[in-house]
């Protein structure tokens, strides 16, 4: 829905693009002709020029995405609306009978300066990642700003504070003409400041600060007038060349990450083990997993194998946080769980040690949920430990769901000396276990209300005689109906454990 909307608002704004430069070619037509426009027709050139460069450029990043590119889009359309305005600022200036006209264009191309003015200091914050001190006094006062320049602009339907058409309709500054530039310098030099402080290559920072310096340059030769032709072609100018070089080169290495990521996210598959594996030594077990990343890379994670011929071990987990980071935690916890189950006893002596282990160097705070059991299929005995992760649900046969509330110990890598303990059930023919994460629950529809344990064990009840793929693919087709529309924002992982009848 909100990539659709994306797409809509792209088309119109190329739309929007074209019939303004259309508009301003057909009124360019008539300073030719009309006597008292010949002396304009610079303007009126640098207008049409102007807005089809406008046009083209808002058709080459249609089709791009990435940080700032709604910002980008908004600023071309601006440009191109300032140039159609400035064309009829042009043409009912110095009209007495169309001097009404003429001030409210005047009124709209100094609001349109103010957003523009806006969305540039967006685009460069988003794309150059401005931070600190600064950023923040920056983030408080140039809203303030624009609000109170908004009202002096306004302010001028009523007192003729910064500007005044005469009777003749020529166009005068007022006394206090020079309130209107306290916001463009205020933040053209926060701004200005920030780039050169951010930590960018020298050829971003250099076309970024273009935005601010081509205007001014032209401001200084057109001796201190703003708000004409030339100065929007100066800052369409600058558009073109930070498109050229911030904008491309940031894209050419959001792609390189994404690919990076795709790889990261093919590796991380191929390190779980299959959803529908087949153990030729427990004939009487069905395990069955699955895992959808929030994002290309993710912190859940499960396992299942054997550690003889008798016991099967399986396991869930849940790491804090998400992307890229959770998912090297992730990767580091499965296989040191693995490894020590295969040498160690109990459940309880397994995350101790890889407690202990994900406690070293542990500096940034990551930790994991989790749930581990291994089951003996001679006496089908089930030893767990629960290290402060969801209760999994227990389905007997005939029977209604119950949760296994026991938890025996804190998340795996929270504190080095945490000591865990275990527990044990008898599982029996026509029994099944679901394992899952909080991404299951924690779905929400689009009133924010939660997905929750209640409608879980409903769903699960109902798929008692279905195989344990079956089941999964139920419970995520119910969670793909209750969050229909909603972006999915945590990893959505189950394993199911069926023991044949």
């Amino acid at each position: 829905m909100i990539k659709k909307l994306k797409e809509n608002a792209a088309i119109l704004g190329l739309i929007f693009s074209i019939v303004s430069a259309v508009f301003i070619i057909v009124l360019s037509i008539m300073f030719f002709t009309e006597q008292r426009l010949k002396n304009r027709l610079f303007d009126a050139g640098v207008d049409s020029v102007g807005s089809l460069f406008c046009a083209a450029l808002f058709f080459g990043c249609m089709k791009q995405d990435g940080n700032g590119i709604g910002n980008l889009r908004s600023l071309i359309v601006l440009v191109s609306t300032n140039f159609a305005v400035n064309e009829a600022i042009c043409y009912t200036v110095s009209v007495p009978e169309q001097s009404t006209i003429c001030f409210t264009l005047c009124l709209i191309s100094k609001l349109l300066d103010l957003v523009m003015i806006y969305l540039f200091y967006s685009y460069v914050k988003t794309t150059l990642g401005f931070k600190g001190k600064l950023a923040k006094l920056s983030e408080k006062i140039i809203p303030v700003l624009m609000l109170f320049e908004t009202l002096v602009i306004l302010s001028n339907i009523f007192f003729s504070t910064t500007f005044y058409l005469d009777p003749d309709g020529m166009y005068h500054s007022a006394a206090l003409f020079w309130a209107e530039d306290i916001y463009l310098a205020v933040t053209s030099v926060l701004t200005a400041i920030m780039i050169i402080m951010s930590h960018n290559p020298r050829n971003q920072k250099v076309a970024a600060l273009t935005f601010i310096l081509f205007p001014l340059i032209e401001y200084v030769l057109m001796e201190g007038k703003f708000g004409n032709a030339a100065q929007y072609g100066m800052v369409l100018m600058s558009l073109i060349i930070m498109y050229c070089i911030i904008f491309i080169e940031k894209s050419k290495m959001l792609a390189s990450t994404q690919t990076d990521l795709l790889i990261a996210s093919k590796i991380q598959a191929d390190a779980l083990p299959p959803t529908a594996p087949a153990f030729e030594d427990f004939p009487q077990l069905i395990l069955r997993g699955s895992m959808n990343t929030a994002k290309e890379v993710g912190g859940d994670f499960y396992d299942y194998f054997p550690i003889d011929e008798n016991r099967i071990c399986f396991l869930i987990a849940d790491v804090s946080g998400k992307g890229t980071p959770a998912a090297l935690f992730m990767m580091t916890s499965k296989t040191m769980i693995k490894d020590y189950a295969m040498t160690k006893d109990t459940t309880s002596e397994i995350f101790n040690a890889v407690n202990a282990r994900l406690c070293e160097h542990n500096d940034e705070g990551m930790f994991a949920t989790a749930w581990i059991g291994i089951l003996d299929t001679r006496t089908m005995t089930l030893q767990y430990t629960n290290a402060g992760h969801n209760y999994p649900i227990l389905l007997r046969k005939g029977q209604p769901c119950e949760l296994i509330e026991s938890v025996h110990g804190l998340f795996l890598g929270g504190m080095e000396f945490t000591r865990y303990k275990q527990d044990e059930i008898t599982l029996e023919p026509g029994d099944r276990l679901l394992l899952y994460t909080d991404g299951v629950t924690e779905a929400h529809d689009r009133d924010n209300t939660l997905y929750g344990t209640e409608r879980l064990v409903k769903i699960l009840e109902s798929t008692g005689d279905e195989p344990g793929e079956k089941a999964l693919e139920s419970i995520l087709g119910d969670i793909s109906v209750f969050a229909e529309g909603v972006p999915q924002f945590d990893d959505i992982t189950m394993v199911v454990l069926t023991i044949k009848e």
